[in-house]
């Protein structure tokens, strides 16, 4: 399966619509169907794009959690309770709800950045901040990579 990799720079219209990156929409309709989950993220201040398919894959991995434990219930909460179905329209577009706009801090600049199995939409003075080498043990990062192998 194809994995979404890239970053693009693209602005939120007026409708709070945003275009998605031709080589995203290529792999989404090669490979996925056209719905597109877009949830909050559980800890950063983004929101997340899953299709359909991977979507469906993180529901059932969350299906086997103990649902009473605190963790778990935060997730639920935060992530699964936020989730709202959308498709690609014909010129490129998905609509992004106000409330979920609003918990990202989206203003009119954004990022769209590739995940592999999906894909994160940032506000560009939240990206560009998250993404500041000087907000970052930059040297435990690579000690702590290395130990993965990458």
């Amino acid at each position: 399966m194809p994995a979404f990799s890239g970053r693009y720079y693209y602005t939120v219209d007026t409708k709070g619509r945003i275009i998605v990156p031709a080589p995203f929409r290529e792999i989404i309709s090669s490979n996925y169907s056209p719905k597109l989950y877009i949830v909050n993220a559980a800890f950063d201040k983004c929101l997340h794009i899953y299709p359909m398919e991977e979507w469906q894959k993180l529901a059932d991995k969350v299906r086997q959690l103990p649902r009473m434990q605190e963790e778990v219930r935060y997730y639920m909460i935060k992530v699964f309770a936020s989730a709202q179905e959308v498709e690609v329209d014909k010129q490129g577009r998905i609509l992004i709800p106000a409330s979920q706009r609003e918990e990202a801090g989206l203003n009119s600049e954004i990022v769209i950045v590739g995940q592999l199995e999906k894909l994160e939409l940032w506000d560009r003075k939240e990206w560009d901040a998250v993404m500041d080498p000087a907000s970052m043990d930059r040297k435990a990062v690579e000690e702590k990579l290395a130990a993965y192998g990458l």
